[in-house]
């Protein structure tokens, strides 16, 4: 079966995130009201799995072994049957 997934991966709580301080800044600076900008990754990934289950566990591993860093990232994941 052919499956799309889309993995969402953000920094946890407590790390700065340089990326998205410039960003806000940006925002100020052309007059929007922004308290604060996160900024994160998106995937979209195209693979081959035996079932729903198998994909969600190949995402998964994906995600831990070479998409995140797990000290310092979280991420979630949707998959879709192609």
């Amino acid at each position: 079966m052919k499956f799309k997934a889309f993995v969402y991966v953000t920094l946890k709580k407590g790390y700065s995130d340089p990326e998205g301080d410039t960003t806000a800044e940006a925002l100020r600076g052309l007059g929007y009201p922004v308290q604060g900008v996160r900024a994160s990754k998106a995937y979209e990934l195209y693979f081959e799995a035996g079932g729903k289950r198998k994909a969600k566990a190949l995402v998964d591993e994906m995600c831990r072994r070479l998409l995140t860093n797990p000290t310092k990232d979280d991420y979630r994941f949707e998959i879709s049957e192609e």
